[in-house]
């Protein structure tokens, strides 16, 4: 997959994706009429670990500056 997708895909998982994955989240342990506060932690530890799984290959590499960019960087304003 391109960088340039795997981006557009990331902005997309991250904007309308986790915002969802969170209300179904808290939906579902109000839904167990609230369970000991040690019980829920745990619970939103875990899913908050568990939601990336899936998507560590959209994510991986996303940080590193596009080699296009480095090479205008070096080549400076002179160009």
């Amino acid at each position: 997959m391109q960088r340039r997708t795997r981006k557009r895909l990331a902005y997309l998982i991250l904007l309308v994706g986790l915002p969802a994955y969170v209300v179904v989240a808290v939906t579902i342990l109000n839904a167990l009429d609230r369970p000991p506060i040690w019980v829920e932690f745990a619970v939103y530890v875990v899913l908050g670990i568990l939601w990336a799984l899936p998507f560590r290959s959209v994510f991986r590499g996303l940080a590193q500056p596009d080699e296009a960019e480095g090479r205008d960087r070096q080549d400076g304003p002179d160009r």
